[in-house]
């Protein structure tokens, strides 16, 4: 059906000036990457982009410089360092657009690397357990290679490809990245709490991974007919489908299925979607489509923050200058559930950081980036309780943030506010 190659053998096709793309997440097709990154005595200036992906990244070797240039559209711990240290660039983009850079052909792509199932007697693969941008790089690129994984998921949905849309092919039989459901603390617990209140039977659901999303699902075992509508999910669904919390009978769209774009969790979740028809992957101008999301009634979608000011500003990329993270889907998702009929856009979020220090803030920190504005925050969640701010003038949300920051924080806070206010 088709003629496996070497990894080695199969990279030979990357020449410098290159650009190339990685299919994302958990599907990050890591025998071919390290194949790549082992040329780079003989490659000059390859661009290597992609969304996160977990796994090593030794093309972000800042030694490397010379061979590789790491383009991410959003930006994981792997490839954090590259921006300081000159080998890579962060390109800011909605996870809902990102497939538009490649079908308007804004960025060509020269060569895909992507990880698929085995085929099937038909010769279609699947791309398992991330679709996001990956169908469109495929589209675009002028040389697409497979990493086909005996233990990669097949999934239903959009992710289904014909080996003949493939120019290469080389066989694997690897586990995939796995991360351990995350176990909440008091203060997370106490989060997932008051957001779990927030949402009523027959809501359709967007989180994420975490230790906060998995606190809000602990607290839903006796909601009833949520559906799930999400950029991704973890291991957190998998009881709440079982039990029937879960299943996706009242969204508008895609009714009866648990739609994502990518998943990361562990060996059990993806033993569960393994040909498991109430499981969708679809690509991520469909999955994070606002005009999609807002059709389901009473979407609830679920984000975090770094910090927020006390307008409602949210700075969920950046620490200051300094980027960390990724506009992602918040804002697709944020303005998808406040355009739905009966929905909630929730931003969840400690009151303090790891080392004691707020996240609630008279402004943003200098340089930090707004990736959803004041205009755009419904509710504000940390242990303290819950801000709703929809409608409210600045007066309004700044004493409803102020009474969900933290008590050691909320005198000072407030006193700098209003002196920055009153030009002192």
């Amino acid at each position: 059906m088709y003629n496996p190659v070497s990894a080695e053998e199969a990279v030979k096709v990357i020449k410098s000036g290159d650009r190339v793309y990685l299919q994302a997440a958990a599907a990050v097709p890591q025998k071919l990457i390290n194949a790549m990154s082992e040329r780079h005595e003989e490659l000059r200036n390859v661009e290597v982009c992609h969304l996160h992906i977990e796994g090593d990244a030794p093309y972000a070797n800042p030694a490397y410089k010379d061979s590789f240039h790491v383009n991410s559209f959003f930006i994981g711990k792997n490839v954090r360092h590259t921006l300081k240290a000159g080998n890579g660039s962060y390109t800011p983009v909605f996870l809902s657009e990102l497939p538009l850079l490649f079908k308007r052909n804004i960025l060509n792509i020269d060569v895909a690397l992507i990880h698929v199932s085995v085929p099937d007697r038909h010769g279609y693969c699947s791309l398992g357990v991330s679709v996001e941008a990956t169908l469109a790089a495929i589209d675009n690129a002028k040389y697409v290679i497979a990493q086909i994984n005996k233990q990669m998921p097949r999934t239903h949905g959009a992710g289904i490809i014909h080996i003949s849309e493939i120019d290469a092919f080389v066989e694997c039989d690897e586990p995939l990245p796995s991360h351990a459901a995350a176990t909440p603390d008091a203060v997370e617990d106490k989060i997932g709490g008051f957001v779990a209140g927030l949402i009523e039977d027959r809501s359709t659901l967007q989180m994420g991974i975490g230790s906060i999303p998995n606190a809000v699902l602990s607290k839903l075992t006796n909601h009833k007919d949520l559906g799930l509508h999400t950029e991704m999910f973890s291991d957190g669904v998998i009881d709440l489908i079982l039990d029937d919390v879960i299943n996706s009978n009242y969204k508008a769209i895609n009714r009866g299925r648990a739609l994502a774009t990518f998943l990361i969790g562990s060996k059990r979740l993806y033993d569960f979607v393994d040909d498991n028809p109430f499981i969708e992957m679809r690509a991520s101008d469909y999955v994070n489509n606002v005009s999609i999301v807002k059709q389901n009634p009473r979407m609830v979608a679920i984000n975090s923050a770094i910090e927020i000011d006390l307008s409602g500003q949210v700075c969920a990329d950046s620490i200051g200058f300094s980027m960390y993270s990724g506009v992602g889907g918040q804002m697709d998702f944020i303005r998808g559930a406040s355009l739905s009929d009966g929905g909630k856009a929730i931003i969840a979020l400690p009151s303090t950081t790891k080392k004691g220090i707020s996240r609630i803030v008279p402004v943003l920190n200098r340089g930090a980036g707004v990736v959803t504005t004041r205009a755009h925050v419904h509710y504000v969640v940390t242990e303290y309780g819950v801000a709703h701010l929809y409608g409210k003038t600045i007066k309004q949300r700044v004493k409803a943030l102020l009474d969900i920051a933290h008590p050691n924080y909320r005198e000072s806070i407030e006193k700098q506010y209003f002196e920055m206010m009153s030009g002192k």
